[in-house]
């Protein structure tokens, strides 16, 4: 497949532009684990019409204290059900959603951008102090509270980060093999469309400008899908942060692990 994407870059490089740009924004869907879908079914759930999407909306009712649990890209809120559960034990009320095209929320193209704007949506909603996010939902949280100056968050986690958005693009242009010429056309199509310059999206720019007290990002020092270097930038840059390395856990297990969840509940108390 990759070798007729790069053949074809050369004859038809705006149609592979937009093929690029659907991969880009048709997140796929993962299936949830049994436990995962047992925790959902705990939760009380509501709808909420957002642009053109309809988006699934998670409460699971414990104290006074409440927290935001944000997914990454192709993931959902399912996803954070260990943790859930600890919180619920901790007395915590828990808020999450599958953001959109995520999850059991409608389908349809969809961007940072839109993922970034329901987050600062939901922030007000939830009237939240302390939010937890997931892989690409920090840079969703981060992108969200860098544009919303009156959003105090008191402590926030990040389960692993990336920082700038230009290496998702490339990362993109690799598995689809698209070349330089192809990548060159999408990253205009997104600039047009944002109106903003793909290299002034870096989260390690927005933690200079957010409202937050206290940060803690928890990041495996191995995980092969984000190389760890992301999380140091990000946390060289942010003042009000400090940055644990795990091992052993990967990019995805890492929501699973014992010690990751005991280290985020330490943290928010």
């Amino acid at each position: 497949m990759k070798n007729i994407v790069r053949f074809a870059s050369n004859i038809i490089p705006q149609t592979i532009a937009n093929f690029a740009y659907k991969k880009l924004t048709n997140p796929q869907i993962r299936k949830l684990r049994e436990n995962e879908l047992t925790v959902l079914d705990k939760a009380t759930k509501e709808s909420l019409n957002y642009k053109d999407f309809k988006i699934q909306l998670y409460t699971w009712k414990g104290g006074d204290k409440k927290v935001l649990l944000i997914h990454g890209w192709e993931g959902q809120a399912g996803n954070f059900s260990d943790l859930i559960e600890e919180l619920l034990i901790e007395g915590y009320t828990v808020h999450s959603f599958d953001g959109p095209s995520h999850g059991f929320s409608s389908k349809g193209n969809t961007s940072l951008f839109q993922f970034s704007d329901l987050v600062g949506t939901l922030v007000q909603k939830y009237r939240v102090k302390m939010l937890v996010s997931h892989s690409f939902g920090s840079v969703a949280t981060t992108f969200a509270l860098y544009n919303n100056s009156n959003l105090q968050i008191d402590k926030y986690v990040l389960i692993t980060t990336p920082d700038r958005f230009i290496d998702r693009i490339n990362q993109v242009s690799e598995t689809v093999g698209i070349n330089k010429k192809v990548r060159k056309k999408l990253i205009q199509k997104l600039e047009k469309e944002t109106k903003m310059t793909i290299n002034s999206l870096n989260v390690s720019d927005f933690v200079k400008f957010v409202a937050v007290k206290k940060a803690l990002i928890l990041h495996d020092k191995n995980d092969r899908v984000i190389p760890i270097e992301h999380s140091k930038n990000v946390n060289k840059n942010w003042a009000n942060a400090e940055i644990k390395e795990v091992d052993g856990t990967g990019h995805f297990r890492i929501l699973r692990t014992k010690a990751v969840i005991d280290d985020i509940i330490a943290f928010l108390k």
